[in-house]
């Protein structure tokens, strides 16, 4: 019922607004185009400063000093492209429904593993560049349970239009199930489908940091932070670098065990010793992607965004058969992709997001690749207006 009142919402303001939002943003379009006509670009699409905007800045490090400077260029903006945030802070409760797969493989047998799809609930808070909050499991609510079969999610971003940094910590319980089994031996398939399994423990502890070339016409915060509002359709080129720390530790008794629970009588499982992971590794990472938002009426925006990532993983633990020093074979190529939904007229917002990440990691013994996310339903408020939108009020 609450999905069917989200979704008949979203659809109502969308048409009722999507006439006028068009004709205002080929308004803004038309005027921001005889603005930046003479605008030239680096190859990221970014305008070039000229010396009347180098001489303002020189001016303006005389007047607050150096580091105020540098503070207020990460939030520097083009007004004609984006809306500046009208409130000091933010509180917003968010629904998320989240998505956890491992598929674990050596010499041609591969098994996939993932828990239920988790329903979570929670409050945030944001203030600024800071956007912080915690959800709680629906189905086992709980805000101390903290015992061996809990997952345990936190998040913490910081955004501005330059630079954002994603800060994350997940650990897995032991509700994990068998999704897909393949031995090659003639076992029918179907017989481990949804079987439960608690061999299985993963954590990761990273963090991202990505900066935004086209931050001046391109908001990012907008899509993902709602602490702005794109005007104008618009993208922008992202690099960034990571690092995370991952542990996996795969029960293979346990798992043999499992498997031939299901099994008829007189077969038997012969599943390959490289499967007894216990394994530590760090990933440290470079990426590149693009963003772009689509401003389609008026406080509406669609956001999509990819990144690839240059991940070099180095380990160490039972199943280690890796050389010492670089290599390249110990280089794999991750991903992450974001899509966001968002309605925001500077006081309320509420929107739809979600979040994909994808690792993979291969040694000359096993493979084992990982895709986790979450799609997210939210609705907040801004509050404490600042000063100079007073005065505009009155």
């Amino acid at each position: 019922m609450v999905r069917f009142l989200l979704i008949s919402l979203l659809a109502f303001v969308t048409v009722s607004s999507l006439g006028a939002g068009l004709s205002e943003q080929k308004a803004a379009g038309d005027s921001i185009r005889k603005v930046h006509v003479d605008s030239k670009t680096n190859f990221f699409g970014v305008p070039l400063k000229n010396d009347s905007v180098r001489k303002a800045a020189l001016e303006e490090i005389k007047e607050i000093g150096v580091i105020r400077h540098t503070i207020r260029e990460f939030d520097r903006t083009h007004d004609e492209w984006i809306e500046p945030q009208h409130y000091e802070f933010t509180v917003m409760t968010q629904i998320t429904r989240t998505y956890e797969s491992f598929q674990l493989g050596s010499n041609g047998q591969t098994v996939t593993l993932s828990p239920d799809s988790q329903l979570r609930i929670g409050p945030y808070f944001g203030w600024k560049w800071f956007f912080a909050g915690y959800t709680f499991d629906v189905k086992n609510f709980s805000i101390f349970n903290f015992g061996k079969s809990a997952r345990k999610e936190f998040d913490l971003s910081i955004y501005s239009s330059q630079v954002g940094i994603d800060w994350f910590y997940r650990r897995t319980g032991s509700d994990y199930k068998i999704r897909d089994v393949k031995l090659g031996y003639g076992i029918d398939q179907n017989l481990f489908e949804g079987l439960p399994f608690s061999g299985v423990n993963v954590g990761i502890t990273g963090v991202n940091v990505y900066y935004i070339f086209n931050h001046g016409r391109f908001s990012y915060p907008a899509a993902f932070a709602q602490s702005t509002c794109q005007k104008v359709s618009c993208g922008s080129w992202m690099a960034g670098a990571g690092y995370t720390k991952n542990t996996l530790d795969l029960d293979f008794e346990s798992l043999n065990e499992t498997l031939s629970s299901r099994l008829p009588a007189g077969q038997e499982v012969k599943i390959d010793s490289s499967m007894a992971f216990n394994v530590k590794y760090s990933v440290f990472s470079l990426s590149l992607g693009y963003a772009y938002n689509w401003v389609f009426a008026k406080n509406w925006l669609c956001c999509a965004s990819a990144q690839a990532a240059l991940a070099y993983k180095t380990s160490y633990g039972k199943t280690t058969d890796e050389k010492k020093g670089f290599d390249i074979s110990k280089v794999n190529i991750d991903g992450i992709g974001r899509f966001a939904l968002v309605y925001n007229n500077t006081k309320w917002y509420a929107g739809l997001s979600a979040i994909f990440h994808t690792n993979n990691y291969h040694t000359s013994r096993f493979t084992a690749n990982n895709i986790f996310g979450s799609i997210n339903a939210y609705v907040g408020v801004n509050i404490k207006l600042k000063s100079k939108y007073k005065k505009n009020r009155t």
